[in-house]
């Protein structure tokens, strides 16, 4: 199978990774250049624009960071849609919001393609692992000839309801991650002023009702979890500016649906804080050094 991938960042390129070892041929296109060498170190074919790599293969995936940065990706003269083969398929596994996802649908149908939105779930261990999650929205056609794809890459694949629905699962699950990580610094933090080993907390908590992903996967407490980020000085995973973006996102999703999402709105404000201190593009659980301070 003929696959093209668009968007190299600490999810792409364990994605694409798994995608050569299932033996798919896979061509790939980002603007940063160690991306692009480092992929195709491990099989990749370089392209060097986005009309070429969309005019070369049935398949392509976009992994990208922001709803304007799909939509210029996605549309336009030298867009995916432009440039697709008649009757291909377009996977856009970016976190947006719906209602971008379900005007591409619209523009892929009138173009002659199959859009379907998969945002992912898993973080950079998912990635590395291939059990990631996807939430697709989108037809039963195009949810069903993207299983060879998304199966290689992940190993929870939900067909969500029609387009849009992937990405309304997203935001709903990134906004009780962005609290989660919150809730667990306040929790780790108090724990360390109280007198306890950070490492017997966590313990603690994972084997009680406080256990979560975040406290027992990727918490924030640096030194716990040895191979995530905070044990790392929070560099890669997720960035803070990113969940600020999903959050806002939500948060807009909530504004039109009418819904209150008060924990959302606070949270937000937390990792806004640790970008306005620097530290925009570390992981999300850099917000820990807030309550450490």
């Amino acid at each position: 199978m003929e696959v093209g991938f668009i968007g190299l960042g600490h999810m792409g390129v364990p994605m694409v990774r798994n995608l050569v070892a299932a033996g798919m041929r896979v061509h790939v296109y980002d603007l940063s250049k160690p991306a692009m060498e480092q992929a195709s170190e491990f099989g990749c074919v370089a392209t060097n624009s986005v009309p070429e790599l969309a005019s070369r293969v049935d398949v392509v995936v976009t992994m990208l960071p922001k709803p304007a940065i799909v939509r210029a990706v996605m549309c336009g003269a030298e867009g995916i849609l432009a440039h697709s083969k008649k009757g291909s398929l377009v996977i856009d596994c970016s976190t947006s919001d719906p209602q971008t996802a379900v005007e591409l649908e619209g523009l892929a149908k009138a173009s002659g393609q199959h859009l379907i939105d998969a945002p992912v779930s898993g973080g950079v261990p998912g990635a590395k692992a291939g059990t990631l999650t996807f939430m697709v929205g989108g037809s039963e056609f195009g949810f069903a000839a993207a299983q060879p794809v998304l199966s290689a890459m992940g190993r929870n694949i939900v067909h969500c309801g029609p387009a849009g629905s992937g990405q309304a699962a997203k935001l709903c699950n990134n906004l009780l991650l962005g609290v989660s990580t919150v809730a667990v610094s306040e929790s780790m933090c108090l724990g360390e002023r109280l007198g306890l080993s950070p490492d017997v907390l966590a313990k603690i908590i994972n084997t009680s009702s406080g256990r979560c992903w975040v406290s027992e996967i990727y918490n924030p407490y640096p030194g716990v979890v040895k191979d995530s980020p905070a044990s790392n000085d929070f560099l890669g995973g997720f960035a803070c500016d990113l969940m600020i973006k999903d959050l806002t996102l939500a948060l807009d999703a909530a504004h039109q649906a009418g819904q209150a999402l008060p924990m959302t709105a606070t949270s937000k404000q937390f990792f806004q804080l640790v970008s306005q201190q620097g530290d925009g593009q570390k992981d999300i659980s850099a917000v820990v050094k807030l309550f450490k301070k």
